[in-house]
């Protein structure tokens, strides 16, 4: 898919901010660091973010990767080098095997030139010539056909290896687009599934971005501190996930947001499937089992819009999100769909809502 220029700005644009906080904490622009900050930038654990801001200007590469094992993960690095080193290896393997396998044929090529020549030749023309000529041949032969058949083999045990390294990249792949605490898809994955709906045009009438944020959270955070608004966000995940279809992309995107990618439903469909989240999770009890406290009730606000109303995935978060605005404004706990007279609100919008 082409890179629209807005796409192209927004994504200069979190990657200077992230440049610039690296320069402004002295930290080497190292990968590990780099994901470090865009975890974040993108405010995805409210805690990791503390954490790294209260570091100021003299953290250290040991106080980054405590913070990155605690948060992001061991052994991520590791893997990646791992497969790596052991991807580079069976290549190398391969490679040696192939240049051995041509030489032979080259080899076995130029005999039987050699012994056509000889046949052809008017000065050869006795039975032994011809019958020598002939063993030689089979003898080779049998060779040639012996050693395709141990490349071949090798060549499979090779393959073998190689799709072992592939399947650990893909549960790599699968670990780094986790949200931790969740479960669910996180911001990165969440870039990219959104970014590849307008790789197609076909589908856009029947696809829909859903995004969803936990009304009132912080009181929760101040009420009953951040442990117990942890356990709300796992909850809250596993309602939205247990009442949508398991085809449907789910993602945590940041703080107490979340987002539902809808294929293949309208968009009356897709309010249908708003609202029987957001009344299994109108109705359903959070209470502490054994002091019985109660934290709920619990709810979320939800805006949506289809595709077709937008150019680009840019502006499609913006309509969803200018949908979501409008649900927070108008009340909470209850669905949005996204109209497009609701941009001008949007622009002047009040972002502390959110905070509510």
């Amino acid at each position: 898919m082409m890179t629209t220029t807005a796409q192209k700005a927004q994504a200069n644009d979190v990657v200077g901010q992230i440049i610039y906080a690296l320069r402004a904490m002295g930290v080497a622009p190292i990968p590990r660091n780099y994901q470090l900050f865009y975890e974040a930038y993108i405010g995805s654990n409210t805690s990791l973010t503390q954490q790294l801001a209260a570091l100021g200007s003299s953290a250290t590469q040991e106080e980054l990767d405590a913070i990155s094992s605690q948060y992001l993960g061991t052994g991520q690095v590791e893997v990646i080098e791992r497969a790596h080193g052991k991807l580079l290896v069976e290549l190398e393997n391969l490679l040696r095997l192939l240049r051995r396998e041509q030489q032979s044929m080259e080899s076995y090529t130029k005999l039987l030139g050699e012994t056509a020549t000889r046949i052809n030749s008017k000065a050869n023309f006795s039975n032994d010539i011809i019958r020598n000529a002939i063993a030689l041949l089979t003898s080779a032969t049998t060779d040639t056909m012996a050693h395709g058949e141990r490349t071949a083999d090798t060549v499979a045990e090779h393959s073998v290896e190689m799709d072992q390294v592939r399947k650990e990249l893909d549960e790599y792949k699968r670990i780094a687009n986790t949200d931790s605490l969740t479960r669910l898809s996180n911001r990165r994955a969440f870039d990219d599934k959104l970014a590849s709906i307008f790789d197609s045009t076909g589908n856009l009438k029947v696809t829909a971005l859903v995004l969803a944020d936990i009304d009132n959270f912080k009181n929760i955070n101040d009420n009953f501190g951040h442990p117990v608004g942890d356990k709300i966000l796992a909850t809250v995940a596993s309602v939205i996930r247990a009442n949508v279809r398991k085809d449907l992309f789910v993602a945590r995107t940041g703080g107490e947001e979340f987002a539902v990618i809808v294929e293949g439903n309208t968009a009356d469909e897709v309010m249908l499937i708003c609202e029987r989240v957001r009344c299994a999770l109108e109705t359903r009890s959070f209470r502490n089992s054994r002091s019985g406290v109660q934290y709920g009730p619990i709810t979320i606000s939800l805006g949506y819009s289809m595709a077709a109303q937008a150019e680009n995935p840019n502006q499609l978060y913006a309509n969803a999100d200018a949908a979501l605005y409008h649900a927070k404004h108008n009340g909470r706990n209850r669905t949005v769909f996204f109209d497009e007279v609701m941009r001008r609100d949007y622009a002047a919008k009040n972002w502390l809502i959110y905070r509510n």
